[in-house]
């Protein structure tokens, strides 16, 4: 009994301070799911990160429809189902398919492209409708 509750209050305490709050994200819908997948040219070079990263971040910051945010990149993989050949992740969740579509078609979507799109070699994209 002594370590159930050891590890609630563990799990408690980790939630609180690791957990997201208000300012960082919104919670995230379940209605569209939006993972996007990028392989810069370049992975190595830290220009051209730094340029991907300062253009993600502008375009997700200006977004009118991009409710919770996700910005990873692959960690060092333990297990042979996972793949880590890529260099950046997006999650991004919508309150519809009509949001996703508005989204895609915004100023700031469409600038972030203009300017990153030299940076990439393949990008990938899955959508997922919630069950």
């Amino acid at each position: 009994m002594k370590n159930v509750i050891c590890i609630l209050v563990i799990t408690l305490m980790t939630t609180v301070t690791f957990g997201q709050n208000d300012n960082e994200m919104t919670e995230f819908d379940s209605n569209f799911s939006h993972t996007v997948f990028f392989w810069l040219k370049n992975p190595d070079n830290q220009a051209d990160r730094t340029a991907f990263e300062t253009s993600l971040r502008k375009f997700l910051d200006n977004s009118e429809y991009a409710k919770t945010q996700f910005i990873g990149k692959p960690p060092k993989a333990s297990r042979d189902v996972v793949d880590g050949s890529f260099t950046y992740s997006l999650i991004v969740s919508f309150d519809s398919a009509e949001s996703q579509q508005a989204y895609q078609d915004e100023a700031p979507h469409k600038v972030f492209i203009a300017e990153s799109e030299s940076l990439w070699s393949k990008v990938i994209v899955y959508d997922s409708t919630s069950i």
